[in-house]
């Protein structure tokens, strides 16, 4: 059959006809059978979306409630025994082909034969093509409407496929049917129109055909990969498991020695508090026989003496005997010579197990450092810190020089890393080490660390002890750099927010014209050129934060921040209220932090440079 009354999915008259808002009419069940079946790869069709029309491609909607064409019920009946009479099937090879339609000698796929979508489920033939358009595969009786029907002639019909989507566009859902060298990829009609406009496009036959050609080469040199991955994976596996065995080996001697510095301590202990007990021992009996003779002489003393007051007048005799007596008795000096008159020998173990601890612990640390490889421009920690200690020697004579500076071999040259969880989404890092203002805003991951209302970074690093100094080489803008707590909310608004504009954070801002140095939302003007690196040196213990400008092998005081009384008369708002308020901030942990103010803001921090420290040593 065909003609108007005939179904375009199962080739018959119409039955319990229904037509879709694109005007084509189908049976009930066949329209059905087509929403239920699994749609193209985008999920634009079938099963859990809007199936096509076969004929037009227009979107059937998925709610669209399928209800009888009325008017064509009452026409077919009355065609049914004429439509029956009138299709004696042709072969199919015999059947000429539709004006238009297009065909592909393709090779179907490998394996079972793919059946004809169209068929009856007890009586399916196998397809002899599959038309990409449709989406269904066809026996040589059903694909009689594709040869000879105007309506089908844009379809393009390949050899019988399994997965018909995946000759689709997944984008445009048009067959695929040429191939863009330029990005490799198969691409459809509209593809080449628009994304691959002016791009190599080939037919996919004529590609094929090229990497057909390279094919054996590929081959063998995929072969040669995988022989030689075979080699190195085994190699691999050695190593593997050389790193296990040598990892347990330096755990058990690692452990080994722990046990016995554990044991050489544990002697030492012993030996000091036996020291000690020996020591309290001896020099208690002396001390003791010292206290019975004193003891002992002021009883006989005091015998003397009374016996003196009490000889009567009268009797010359007695008084003589008793005052040569006492006489006697003080001239008496046999009191026992202390070993221990100018200190305790015991007393100076403190001491000396505190220099045990300094010790070890500076041990420690070297050899933690050595492991972990710390280094600063090639330099090691050792030549960090005397970089360091000549860098302060060299402090411009704007700053008095301060007693403590003799324990800068104590600083710790900090290696500052930016914590992306609290990057605002208008600050964009670069590694852990660059920030920079960005316009458009960076989709970071919620964090309920990250500054939401304040352009700001803070480092993940965290000082509660010591000194620590770090550098930052301000690139482009206003750029602030300071500490803040731990403990700061990031989600306060603006205005109190920014570094300095608060109790819990402090920084030196530079804005353009000149240094303005930020707390509790007090400001210090600083009548200072322009540096582009920035030296921040916090000391911990001692409460206090001091910047620094550095150039070449100089470093320029630009402000402390530390408690310090106002001379009589003296009116300084900034210096009282760092007075009375800058000591809390050091009640808890602190962070570097970093506010990019203004659209150009862009810093990046910096290492201490390895000449600057050479030509600091040299001096």
């Amino acid at each position: 059959p065909d003609g108007p009354f005939c179904c375009p999915i199962c080739l018959d008259l119409l039955k319990d006809p229904v037509t879709v808002p694109c005007g084509h009419n189908f049976c009930q069940g066949c329209l059905v059978a087509l929403r239920q079946r699994p749609g193209p790869p985008d999920g634009s069709g079938g099963a859990g979306g809007a199936a096509r029309c076969p004929l037009c491609q227009e979107p059937v909607p998925a709610a669209l409630r399928l209800c009888k064409n009325r008017a064509l019920c009452e026409v077919l009946p009355l065609l049914a025994a004429a439509a029956t009479a009138s299709s004696p099937p042709s072969p199919a090879a015999e059947s000429p082909m539709a004006p238009g339609a297009e065909e592909e000698d393709a090779a179907g796929e490998e394996g079972a034969a793919v059946l004809c979508d169209v068929c009856p489920a007890g009586s399916r033939v196998a397809a002899e093509r599959s038309c990409l358009v449709c989406l269904a595969s066809f026996c040589g009786a059903h694909l009689e409407p594709h040869r000879r029907a105007p309506a089908f002639r844009a379809h393009r019909l390949v050899a019988p496929l399994r997965r018909l989507e995946e000759g689709l566009c997944p984008r445009h859902l048009q067959p695929l049917d040429g191939f863009c060298r330029a990005e490799q990829t198969c691409v459809c009609a509209r593809c080449r129109a628009h994304e691959h406009h002016g791009h190599d496009v080939v037919p996919l036959e004529r590609e094929r055909e090229h990497k057909e050609a390279q094919q054996a080469k590929v081959l063998s040199d995929a072969e040669n990969e995988l022989e030689e991955l075979a080699v190195t994976t085994a190699q691999a596996k050695k190593v593997v498991e050389l790193i296990k065995s040598a990892a347990t080996k330096e755990k058990e001697k690692v452990e080994k020695l722990f046990a016995e510095a554990s044991k050489v301590l544990a002697t030492f202990q012993k030996e000091v508090a036996g020291f000690i007990e020996d020591g309290e021992r001896s020099m208690l009996g002396e001390a003791e026989a010292d206290l019975r003779w004193k003891e002992e002489r002021r009883a006989k003393l005091s015998q003397c003496k009374q016996n003196l007051e009490n000889v009567p007048s009268t009797n010359t005799i007695y008084f003589l005997q008793e005052f040569q007596a006492l006489k006697v008795a003080m001239e008496e000096n046999l009191s026992p010579a202390l070993s221990f008159q100018n200190e305790l020998n015991f007393t100076k173990c403190a001491q000396a197990v505190g220099a045990v601890k300094d010790v070890l612990s500076a041990a420690c640390k070297k050899q933690w450092d050595r492991l972990q490889g710390k280094e600063i421009d090639g330099l090691n920690f050792q030549e960090t810190e005397e970089g360091l200690a000549g860098r302060v020697e060299g402090i411009s004579s704007c700053f008095p020089p301060r007693p403590h500076f003799s324990f800068l071999p104590y600083t710790v040259a900090f290696i500052i890393d930016l914590d992306s969880d609290t990057a605002d989404k208008f600050i964009q890092l670069f590694g852990t080490k660059g920030a920079k203002r960005v316009l458009c805003p960076i989709p970071y991951p919620e964090s309920p660390t990250r500054f939401i209302n304040c352009e700001q970074v803070l480092g993940v690093n965290l000082m509660n002890r010591g000194n620590y100094y770090w550098e930052v080489e301000l690139i482009d803008g206003w750029v602030s750099i300071g500490v803040i707590a731990e403990d700061f909310d990031p989600r306060v608004s603006y205005n109190c927010g920014r570094l300095g504009r608060n109790a819990k954070s402090c920084c030196l801002q530079w804005n353009g014209q000149n240094y303005v140095v930020w707390f509790a939302d007090s400001e210090s003007v600083i009548q200072q050129p322009f540096f582009h690196t920035i030296g921040v040196f916090l000391e911990y213990s001692e409460k206090a934060l001091t910047f620094y400008g550095v150039k070449d092998s100089k470093m320029t005081c630009l402000q402390q921040l530390k408690v310090s009384h106002l001379a009589k008369g003296q009116c300084d708002p900034f210096q009282h209220k760092i007075n009375y308020h800058f000591p809390y901030l050091f009640s808890c942990k602190l962070k570097p932090a970093f506010f990019l103010e203004s659209v150009d803001a862009h810093l990046q921090i910096g290492p201490l440079k390895k000449d600057c420290v050479s030509v600091l040593k040299r001096r």
